[in-house]
C-alpha cells in the first residue's frame, strides 16, 4: 500500500476542499468517516484514496492500480496549483468571506470522466434526484472500490455503454440525460484532455454539453477560478441578490462579476461558502422519480 505525507505551505481547509467532490448524502465513491476516503476511475485503473490531517501535515494513502498516480496528484487535488493569492476582492460582502476562509482553494483532480457523468446526471434536475440517481448506479454497476473501504468507483463508460432500457430506467435517468451520458461515454477518452489543455470547449463539442455543465467539471478536474456555471436555477439568483440584494439572471450575475475576471468563479465560491442566498417565497420543486413511469 503506497503512501505520501505531504505539508501544504498555505492554511488549507481540507473538509471544504475535497467536500467539493461529494455528489450528496450516501456517495457510494466518498466517504468522510475517518478522514476523506475517494474512489476513483485513473488513467491506469481503479482506485481510492485516503486522506488525513495530524497538525500541519497531510497524510494520504492508496490502494489499486492507480494508487501511485492519484499520490502523485495530492498536492494539486488540494490546491497547491491554485492561484488564490492573485484574487482582487472588489465587494466587501467578498472580502469578508475571502477573510474568514484563508484555507479555501481549488482543488483539480486532473480526471475528467467521474465529474462529467456526475455533472450531466444534475442537468436541469434538482439535487435530490441527481444524487439519487448516482447512488443507484454507482451501486448497481460501479466496481468494488480496493482497500478496506466498502466504497464503490464511478461506473465506466464502457460499462454505461453496456446497460439495458430498463437498468436506466430502474436507477430513475429520463431520456435526455441518458442520451447525453451514452454521448460522453462513447468519447470518454478523447475528452480526457480537456484537463491536460484546461479546455472547457473541448466537452461542449459532445451533444448534450453545454456550458454548465463544461463548468461543473473545470472547476473540480483543473481548479478553473473562471469557471461560472451559467445557467443554473439557483446561483444567478443568489450571487444577485447577495450584491444587490436583488435576485436577479445570468446576465446581471456576469455583469458583477466582470470586474472578477479571470477568477468569476472564485468570487461565486466565497459567496457559496459564506451561505448568503436569497430568501425562498416559492414552494419548492417537488422531485421526479421516473422509476415510476
Amino acid at each position: 500500500m503506497p503512501s505520501r505525507a505531504w505539508t501544504p505551505p498555505f492554511p488549507l481547509d481540507l473538509g471544504a476542499v475535497l467536500g467539493r467532490l461529494r455528489r450528496g448524502p450516501g456517495d457510494p465513491s466518498f466517504s468522510a468517516e475517518g478522514g476523506v476516503w475517494l474512489a476513483a476511475n485513473t488513467p491506469c485503473g481503479p482506485s481510492t484514496l485516503h486522506i488525513t490531517r495530524t497538525g500541519g501535515e497531510v497524510l494520504a494513502e492508496a490502494w489499486g492500480e492507480g494508487g501511485p498516480w492519484l499520490l502523485d496528484g495530492l498536492p494539486a487535488l488540494l490546491g497547491a496549483d491554485d492561484t488564490v493569492d492573485e484574487f482582487i476582492a472588489h465587494h466587501p460582502v467578498i472580502a469578508e468571506s475571502r477573510r474568514q476562509r484563508p484555507g479555501l482553494r481549488l482543488g483539480a483532480t486532473g480526471r475528467v470522466w467521474d465529474l462529467l457523468f456526475a455533472s450531466v446526471l444534475e442537468q436541469k434536475v434538482t439535487g435530490v434526484e441527481a444524487f439519487r440517481t448516482w447512488r443507484e448506479l454507482g451501486r448497481r454497476f460501479g466496481e468494488s472500490a480496493p482497500g478496506p473501504k466498502p466504497l464503490k468507483v464511478p461506473p465506466t463508460p464502457q460499462r454505461l455503454l453496456g446497460l439495458q432500457d430498463w437498468e436506466w430506467h430502474q436507477c430513475g435517468l429520463d431520456g435526455a440525460r441518458r442520451r447525453t451520458l451514452i454521448n460522453v461515454a462513447q468519447v470518454a477518452h478523447r475528452l480526457e484532455k480537456a484537463a491536460e489543455m484546461r479546455s472547457r470547449e473541448l466537452l461542449e463539442k459532445v451533444p448534450g454539453v453545454g456550458v454548465w455543465t463544461s463548468a461543473e467539471v473545470a472547476q473540480r478536474a483543473w481548479g478553473d477560478p473562471d469557471a461560472v456555471s451559467v445557467g443554473d436555477y439557483h446561483v444567478a439568483k443568489n450571487v444577485t441578490w447577495a450584491l444587490t440584494g436583488t435576485p436577479g439572471d445570468d446576465d446581471g450575475m456576469m455583469e458583477l462579476l466582470e470586474p472578477y475576471k479571470p477568477q468569476r468563479h472564485r468570487a461565486v465560491m466565497y459567496l457559496e461558502a459564506a451561505g448568503l442566498r436569497r430568501p425562498r417565497r416559492a414552494p419548492r420543486f417537488s422531485p421526479r422519480d421516473y422509476r415510476k413511469f
